[in-house]
């Protein structure tokens, strides 16, 4: 839990000097997008990896909270080249939208609905503090192996800190079995075309994010900041003057063919072994100040 603006206390109890980055935030990275369809049916039911042990048993994860409803979703893996904090990976889950509770001036209820980042990981210590104080969302420690293949394919794995058997509160280490792991390949017939996330509401498509609080937690680096406010972002954007469609294989078996643990062979409901993709090149991400709000007074 942080101290100041400027320092966190790690789990030993060592306060450490904070890169303190607010918003906004301009970022440059290659970016891949693998977007996907979350149901209805599957919403009611998602799966326990949707959350990260620390938000799963905070409110963050709760139905008062976030009530799942489906709709267009996304899996994000980008490579930040530039941002305040420097250098870093991610990835990112967003299974939908959720419905939410508001309370208006005048004290009356009011339920909205919003996509939320439910499940995130950096490589960045700096990142995941920045990421969680700042707009609460629910960043974690991770591990990125990228490797780049001769046929123009990008291999990537993803080791968390927060997927350790048993579960270590502190989240110290990467675990040595892979949360994720995609090959992306563009389709090289296909030409690149500018892109930017603008163009969803073009076609009605809201893609504001609204994050409930976060909870603290005892991170090992002093990562995992809390934030008590609700969080939207409605003028995230992410744009690309060079855009190229892509195939995904999401085939989540090792190498050897074992089956995954969980049961998810393509990683989340609703992906299959082979996604169409958008890979951007040279994207520009900018992560605006955030609209925050209490939790309505039914819910404290």
């Amino acid at each position: 839990m942080e101290s100041s603006d400027k320092t966190r206390t790690a789990a030993d109890g060592t306060v450490q000097q904070a890169e303190v980055a607010p918003p906004p935030w301009k970022l440059k990275s290659t970016t891949f997008m693998i977007p996907f369809w979350t149901s209805n049916s599957t919403a009611k039911n998602l799966p326990a990896k949707t959350f990260s042990p620390l938000e799963a048993a905070s409110p963050f994860a709760s139905k008062e909270f976030g009530e799942p409803v489906g709709g267009i979703s996304m899996v994000q893996l980008i490579r930040y080249t530039e941002s305040p904090v420097g250098p870093y990976d991610e990835l990112i889950l967003a299974p939908g939208y959720w419905k939410y509770p508001v309370e208006e001036k005048d004290g009356k209820k009011k339920t909205k609905k919003n996509i939320k980042i439910t499940r995130i990981y950096v490589s960045s210590k700096n990142s995941c503090w920045g990421g969680r104080y700042n707009w609460g969302i629910p960043k974690h420690l991770a591990r990125f192996e990228w490797n780049e293949l001769p046929d123009g394919s990008t291999h990537v794995k993803v080791f968390p800190h927060d997927t350790v058997t048993p579960y270590d509160p502190a989240e110290a280490d990467p675990s040595d079995t892979p949360f994720f792991q995609v090959t992306i390949k563009p389709v090289s017939y296909l030409p690149s075309f500018p892109f930017t996330s603008k163009m969803l509401g073009y076609v009605g498509i809201d893609a504001a994010l609204v994050q409930p609080p976060l909870p603290s937690g005892p991170g090992s680096q002093g990562e995992l900041a809390a934030n008590d406010q609700w969080c939207k972002l409605a003028s995230y954007v992410q744009s690309s003057p060079n855009a190229e469609v892509a195939w995904a294989d999401m085939n989540q078996k090792s190498e050897n063919g074992e089956p995954v643990a969980d049961g998810y062979d393509n990683f989340y409901p609703g992906l299959k072994r082979w996604n169409i993709a958008l890979k951007l090149n040279d994207s520009t991400t900018t992560f605006p100040h955030p609209e925050m709000w209490e939790t309505p007074r039914w819910l404290q």
